[in-house]
């Protein structure tokens, strides 16, 4: 069955149409997520509540893009709210350090593997949320520079910016362990 089809079976209550839905995209959703969080417990339920808000807005998806850039927009706006939270979290609950730098937390998690996926993983997680989403999109996703300056609703020349500013922060982390 092609996407408009088990989409129109979706919106009419078929549950076998929207599963099928889940299975076409689970993976890309879970990629996009687990690359903008990390390898944390909360990843998975992110991905979860991408398609619970899918679920409930099946009727308002307008077709205007791809479902994978839809869903992709969602999964990327959840994952920078849960930053955000964590953010507010951990300031209010654990006092900040001197002792403790990006470059250390780096460098204990480098110790604990010999991954390269890892090890790019944590380098992705030392840079900014508005840089990391950049990265995963263009270099990781495959999404041109106009759809990644769309599903993050900026400029054009705001995602090549900071790409160009991405790749020079994990240059600087990166380089270290080559």
């Amino acid at each position: 069955m092609t996407e408009k089809e088990l989409l129109h079976l979706a919106r009419t209550g078929d549950q076998r149409a929207f599963e099928e839905l889940v299975q076409r995209y689970e993976s890309r959703v879970a990629a996009t997520v687990k690359g903008m969080l990390g390898n944390k417990d909360d990843a998975e339920d992110i991905g979860q509540e991408v398609f619970i808000r899918f679920y409930h807005a099946l009727s308002a998806f307008r077709e205007e893009s791809s479902l994978g850039t839809y869903l992709t927009r969602i999964a990327i706006n959840l994952s920078l709210n849960e930053l955000k939270r964590r953010k507010r979290k951990f300031l209010f609950f654990i006092p900040l350090s001197d002792e403790v730098s990006d470059s250390t937390i780096l460098m204990t998690s480098l110790n604990e593997t010999n991954d390269v996926k890892e090890i790019l993983q944590n380098a992705l997680l030392q840079i900014s949320p508005e840089f990391r989403a950049v990265v995963i999109l263009r270099l990781i996703d495959g999404y041109s520079t106009e759809e990644t300056a769309k599903l993050l609703n900026v400029p054009v020349g705001t995602v090549l910016s900071r790409l160009a500013r991405a790749q020079q922060k994990l240059r600087g982390i990166l380089k270290p362990l080559i």
